[in-house]
C-alpha cells in the first residue's frame, strides 16, 4: 500500500541500497558453482554453455575483466568469481548484453532482400515547415547507422547553384555540395555497407549536369555506376564503400507530365492512430511536451489522406522538362518513378529490369488492403520506399511495421523527431551488428506452393513462445536527479514489455510498481506465443508511476526478436531520442519454449 504525501515541511533522505541477486542467479550459481563460494573459469564455461547458449567463451579473460571492473585493481591474484561477482557480471550490459554486436547474416544476396535503415528529409533540423536546413543531421543519422539519406534539391534563387531544402516551405536553405562532402567524410564510419542518396530532383537540366559534376568530383571511385540498366541489384558486400544514387531518370520527368493516377486509392478515410502499445506522442520534437498517450493528429490537420506531397510526384517540377544530359542519367543505379497506370502496373515485376517504388504510408496502407501479396512479390526484387504523410509537419513518424511486413526496403523516417514509432526503427536496426542493413526473413522472399506469397494479413500457426523474465533494474540514482520523479520519495518504477509484429503477436503486459525503491526488484514472467518471429521486436520501457499526473518516462529500448540470445541478460536502456542512458538497465532472462 502506497503512503500518502502529504506533508510538506520536512524532507526525507532515502539511502540507495543495491539489490541482491535474484534467487534464479543464486540458485545458478548454486548449481555451477557447485556448492563453492566461488565459481572457477571452468563452470563458468559449463553455465555459458547450457544457460546462455555460448559455447568456447574465454572465460578466463571474462573473469579477469570482472574483477577488474569490480574492484578496480590492475592486476588481481583471484582467478575466480563470487556470488556478487557473478551477479555482476550478468548485470553488465557490457559483457552480457542481450544481442550480438557482430555482422552475423549473409551480405551477397541482392540490395532488395535487405531491410535499409532509411532516413527521410535528412537535411531538417527540426520540423518540415520552418527548420533549418543542415549537414548537421545527415552526419548525426550517419553515425547512427542510417544507410539511405534523402536530399531534395532545388535551384538557388539565382538558377545558378544547387540548394537542398523541403520546397515550399520557410526551411533555410543549404549548399547541396557542403552536404555531399559531410557524407563522404562521415559515410563509412559506423558501418561499411553502402550508402544510397535518394534525390528528390526539382532541377533544370543544366543544374542537374552541375550535380553529376559535383556527384563525381565529391565521390570520385567511391560512386557506384553501372554500365547498363541493372536487371538485379548488386549485394551490399558488392558494393562496400560505395555511394549509390537513386533518383527518377532525367527522362521520366518528360513521361510524367502526362501521367494520371489510373485506380488512385481513395482519399475518404483517415489514418488511424490506434495502437495496442499507446499512440504516437503529439509533440515530437520537445522532449519536455511528450505525451506517450496522445495521438499523432496535429492542430488544423484537415484530410490527412489529402496526399499532396512534392515526394514522388508526378508532375514535372521544372520550367523547362526537358531530358538532362547523359553523364547524369549514367549517376542513377536505382531508377525510381512510377510507371504508367494504376496500383497493378506500379507493381508489376519485370524480368529484365529492377527499380524504386515510392508509396506514402497511407498509399501503402489502402494498397494492403487489396494488393498486399502483390506488394510483398514485387518487392522480392524491386525497391518499395515508404515514406511519412506530407501532414507530419512536426517529424513525427508512422508505424514501421507496415512497410516491413509488406517487404519494404526503405522504410523512410525523420530521423530528427523521437517518439515510440523511431524507437521499434532503432531496434529493427540493432540486428546484424547495427550495419543498416538487415536481411529480410525467408518467409518474404519465398515463393511457396500453388505460387504462394507471405500474407500479412492471414494467420498463421504458432511457431514459438517467448518467455521473459524481468528480476530488476538499477541506475537510475546515477543518470537522474533525486527529484527527477518525486520530490519527497524514491520512484515507484514498473515495467512494460510487449511484442510488436503482426497483428496476432502484437500485445503489451506490465509488471506491477515497485513502490520507493531506487533499484527495483519485480521477479515477474510474461509468456508471448508468436506466429511470426522472423518480424517481431519485444518492446521493453519503464515507467514511474505518478498517482496524480502522467507516469514519467524512465528508459526504453527495442530488440529483434530474431536476434534475442536465450539466458540471463543485462538490457540496456535508451532515452526518448534513442541516446544510451548510460548506467540504467534491465536484468531479465529470455527462453524459447
Amino acid at each position: 500500500m502506497g503512503s500518502y504525501r502529504m506533508c510538506l515541511c520536512f524532507t526525507r533522505k532515502f539511502k540507495v541500497t543495491e539489490a541482491e541477486p535474484p534467487s534464479d542467479v543464486k540458485d545458478a550459481f548454486a548449481r555451477y558453482a557447485e556448492g563453492s563460494p566461488s565459481m572457477s573459469a571452468g563452470q563458468l564455461g559449463r553455465f555459458l554453455e547450457e544457460v546462455q547458449g555460448w559455447p568456447g567463451a574465454d572465460t578466463p579473460r571474462i573473469i579477469e575483466q570482472v574483477l577488474q571492473k569490480r574492484h578496480h585493481i590492475a592486476k588481481y591474484t583471484r582467478s575466480t568469481l563470487s556470488l556478487d561477482d557473478f551477479h555482476h557480471f550478468l548485470f553488465s550490459a557490457d559483457m552480457n548484453p542481450p544481442i550480438g554486436s557482430e555482422v552475423r547474416q549473409d551480405m551477397t544476396a541482392p540490395l532488395s532482400h535487405y531491410f535499409i535503415f532509411t532516413g527521410h528529409n535528412s537535411y531538417l533540423t527540426g520540423n518540415q515547415l520552418s527548420s533549418d536546413c543542415s549537414d548537421v543531421p545527415i552526419i548525426k543519422a550517419l553515425q547512427n547507422g542510417v544507410r539511405v539519406v534523402e536530399l531534395d534539391i532545388w535551384p538557388n534563387s539565382s538558377k545558378d547553384n544547387v540548394h537542398v531544402l523541403h520546397g515550399r516551405t520557410l526551411t533555410t536553405p543549404v549548399e547541396l555540395i557542403k552536404c555531399l562532402r559531410s557524407i563522404k567524410e562521415h559515410a563509412f564510419r559506423t558501418s561499411p555497407y553502402p550508402v544510397i542518396i535518394t534525390l528528390e530532383d526539382h532541377l533544370t537540366p543544366d543544374l542537374q549536369e552541375k550535380v553529376a559534376q559535383m556527384l563525381t568530383q565529391t565521390f570520385g571511385d567511391m560512386l557506384y555506376c553501372p554500365e547498363a540498366d541493372l536487371k538485379e541489384f548488386p549485394s551490399p558486400e558488392e558494393l562496400k564503400y560505395r555511394v549509390v544514387i537513386s533518383t527518377k531518370p532525367p527522362k521520366e520527368y518528360l513521361e510524367a507530365k502526362s501521367m494520371k493516377q489510373e485506380g488512385s486509392l481513395s482519399q475518404k478515410d483517415k489514418d488511424s492512430t490506434e495502437d495496442v502499445w499507446e499512440n504516437e506522442p503529439t509533440s515530437i520534437i520537445s522532449t519536455n511536451s511528450v505525451d506517450p498517450t496522445e495521438g499523432d493528429k496535429i492542430d488544423g490537420e484537415k484530410n490527412e489522406n489529402n496526399d499532396n506531397d512534392a515526394e514522388e510526384s508526378d508532375e514535372c517540377e521544372t520550367e523547362i522538362c526537358l531530358p538532362g544530359g547523359p553523364v547524369y542519367k549514367r549517376l542513377i543505379a536505382i531508377h525510381a518513378g512510377k510507371p504508367k497506370g494504376g496500383l497493378k502496373e506500379q507493381l508489376k515485376v519485370e524480368i529484365d529490369k529492377v527499380r524504386r517504388l515510392s508509396l506514402s504510408e497511407q498509399k501503402l496502407k489502402k494498397a494492403a488492403d487489396s494488393h498486399a501479396t502483390e506488394i510483398v512479390r514485387f518487392t522480392q526484387k524491386n525497391f518499395l520506399r515508404v515514406y511519412p504523410r506530407g501532414t507530419r509537419f512536426n517529424s513525427s513518424n508512422y508505424n514501421p511495421l507496415d512497410g516491413w511486413l509488406h517487404g519494404a526496403q526503405m522504410v523512410a523516417f525523420n530521423m530528427q523527431g523521437h517518439g515510440k514509432y523511431l524507437w521499434l526503427m532503432h531496434g529493427m536496426f540493432r540486428a546484424n551488428g547495427g550495419c543498416g542493413f538487415v536481411k529480410k526473413p525467408d518467409l518474404l522472399m519465398n515463393v511457396g506452393p500453388d505460387d504462394k506469397i507471405f500474407d500479412p494479413k492471414a494467420k498463421y500457426p504458432m511457431k514459438t513462445t517467448l518467455k521473459v523474465k524481468v528480476y530488476m533494474g538499477d541506475g537510475w540514482h546515477l543518470d537522474f536527479k533525486r527529484t527527477h520523479f518525486d520530490l519527497y520519495s524514491p520512484p515507484d518504477f514498473y515495467t512494460k514489455v510487449g511484442i510488436v509484429g503482426v497483428p496476432a503477436d502484437t500485445q503489451m503486459k506490465q509488471t506491477k510498481s515497485k513502490e520507493d525503491d531506487w533499484s527495483p526488484v519485480w521477479n515477474e514472467e510474461f509468456t508471448f506465443p508468436l506466429t511470426v518471429p522472423e518480424l517481431a521486436l519485444l518492446r521493453i520501457e519503464v515507467l514511474e508511476y505518478d498517482l496524480s499526473e502522467k507516469d514519467d518516462f524512465a528508459g526504453q529500448t527495442c530488440l529483434p526478436v530474431s536476434e534475442i540470445k536465450q539466458g540471463i541478460r543485462a538490457v540496456q536502456l535508451y532515452d526518448r531520442k534513442g541516446d544510451k542512458l548510460h548506467s540504467v538497465r534491465l536484468l531479465m532472462r529470455f527462453e524459447f519454449v
